[in-house]
């Protein structure tokens, strides 16, 4: 990079580097991006004369062409304090149980996915999802315990299982507490 003349002024080439990095972002204020554009083409036509050499690092850099950003899933909701009173007292029925407990997380995992995919598909709307709470100190490994527990929240906010889940609360201590989850379920269109 050459010298900078005064402070806050880029050199003809940082400017040109600049410019082609600018032109792969995204703005966040388009319209403050077009006044950039021009206040930028407007000091490339300043640029002295002598300014033909372009360093390694303006000609290496090549912009990629624009992609369209995927939009982030929305995050998964807790239940509706309603509905959990509901589902707590019995006015509204669980739909469908699993329980993974004594499974490996292979096994767990693809389990819950089947299950999960059949609720939709029988039109649940609440499921319970009992992981357990983990074995007691003796059954732990390196102080790992519940990895049910601790995985199926992550499991149900993964990308496939979006479509399916609206959201998950832990479940009151009549249907497992700690050691299970309440499932909403999304409806199928």
């Amino acid at each position: 990079m050459a010298k900078r003349g005064k402070r806050g002024t880029l050199s003809p080439e940082d400017r040109d580097l600049w410019g082609k990095v600018t032109r792969t972002l995204t703005p966040l204020h388009p319209e403050r991006a077009v006044e950039f554009e021009k206040e930028l083409a407007d000091s490339l036509k300043v640029a002295p004369a002598g300014s033909d050499k372009t360093s390694k690092t303006a000609t290496a850099i090549k912009a990629p062409a624009p992609e369209r950003q995927p939009t982030p899933p929305q995050p998964l909701h807790q239940l509706e304090h309603r509905f959990r009173k509901k589902i707590v007292r019995g006015v509204q029925a669980i739909d469908s149980r699993i329980d993974l407990h004594g499974l490996t997380q292979h096994q767990a995992h693809d389990r819950l996915r089947g299950f999960l995919y059949q609720a939709q598909a029988r039109r649940h709307k609440v499921v319970l999802v009992i992981t357990g709470k983990g074995g007691g100190p003796d059954r732990a490994y390196m102080d790992e315990r519940g990895i049910l527990r601790r995985m199926v929240p992550q499991w149900l906010s993964l990308p496939d299982l979006r479509p399916v889940v609206i959201g998950y609360e832990e479940a009151h201590a009549s249907h497992g507490g700690a050691g299970a989850l309440y499932v909403r379920i999304r409806r199928k269109r």
